[in-house]
């Protein structure tokens, strides 16, 4: 399990935006977190180190320790970075303000020259350490001769010795090793708190999770029934339009029909034009009274046959009022038109009688 740091007493704190650099481009900044976080400088005793540590809610998103090779750039007023060889990655850090940024360098700067100090301490020790183990191993063989003189039994102990300082050594070393396993169970243990702490909001995300996807199910129950609903209204819409469509071509039809009549009509009127214009010119009508009168004849024989053939329509027009409603009307216009034209010639006709019989 990991090394386990005290979070509880770091050396300074500030809060910013996060960034990490883009794995794949190595040029973009990617978001580590959403909103400004709280960014903390601790002291690792356990390893004699320095780390810049930041966490956001159970995510940590920050754990770069500081080494005496790394620097601090400020790339804007308010934006700084370094380069973590060890996490294989560059950290950036967004500020509110100026100030904060300057404080926060100024901070990196003494702690990477406190790590510094730290390493020179470390190496100094092992070369003393290392000193040491050989003056102690200059100084046995003096110790050995001196037993060997005396001829004792104290010879024999002279010979173990070194096997006991040995032993001395490496029982030292247990018991560094014990205590620092004390100290890593119990380091242990807090974590282990922690994650079931973890755990427990988990397990609470997930039910919320889970009641969230029992309501996504109603609402997609809903929106299901709402998508029928809508397609019969689509279907009945449809038909509704066919029916649309079905009255227009019948208007069409009706309408090309109308047009018919008005073209006969128009035609109709020329007809009775040309009549009017024929009455007005009385000598030719006194020179044609005579052809006038057979054509009077012929056309009461017409009137005739045409009102046995006005019976026989009426029979069929009542047959098709609903339909040729409109025909029916424009025949009737006709046959009033006709009929008054026929008065008319009546009329020319008994004036043409009665200038003859004055002439």
């Amino acid at each position: 399990m990991g090394h386990i740091l005290d979070l509880s007493q770091p050396i300074f704190t500030t809060r910013a935006h996060v960034f990490q650099i883009d794995p794949t481009t190595k040029k973009n900044w990617v978001p580590a977190s959403k909103q400004a976080v709280t960014v903390s400088y601790f002291y690792d005793s356990t390893r004699n180190s320095y780390r810049i540590i930041s966490v956001d809610g159970a995510k940590v998103i920050i754990n770069s320790t500081i080494t005496p090779n790394m620097t601090f750039t400020k790339t804007s007023q308010k934006f700084g970075q370094w380069a973590d060889s060890r996490a294989n990655t560059v950290f950036g850090l967004g500020f509110a303000s100026e100030q904060q940024l300057s404080k926060f360098a100024e901070k990196f700067q003494e702690v990477k020259e406190a790590a510094k100090l730290a390493r020179d301490k470390s190496q100094e020790k092992m070369e003393t350490s290392s000193n040491h183990s050989q003056e102690s191993g200059r100084e046995t063989p003096s110790s050995t001769q001196a037993s060997s003189i005396n001829g004792t039994d104290d010879e024999k102990i002279s010979h173990g010795g070194p096997e006991n300082a040995v032993l001395q050594s490496e029982n030292d070393r247990l018991k560094t090793a014990i205590e620092q396993s004390n100290t890593n169970a119990k380091k242990w243990e807090t974590e282990l708190q922690t994650l079931k702490e973890s755990n427990a909001r988990l397990v609470d995300s997930l039910q919320e999770s889970n009641a969230n996807v029992e309501s996504w199910k109603k609402q997609l129950t809903t929106c299901k029934e709402e998508s029928e609903q809508l397609r019969s209204k689509i279907v009945e819409l449809e038909a509704k339009c066919n029916e649309v469509n079905q009255e227009k071509e019948t208007n069409a039809q009706l309408s090309a029909r109308v047009q018919e009549l008005e073209a006969e009509l128009q035609d109709r009127e020329q007809e009775l034009e040309n009549l009017r214009k024929q009455a007005e010119i009385i000598p030719q009508l006194m020179a044609e009274c005579e052809s006038i009168t057979g054509k009077l004849q012929a056309a009461e024989i017409t009137k005739k046959e045409l009102s046995e053939k006005i019976e026989v329509l009426q029979s069929d027009i009542e047959d098709g009022r609903q339909k040729q409603g409109q025909i029916k009307g424009d025949l009737k216009k006709f046959m009033d038109v006709l009929e008054g034209k026929i008065d008319e010639l009546h009329e020319v006709r008994q004036g043409l009688s009665k200038l003859g019989t004055d002439n």
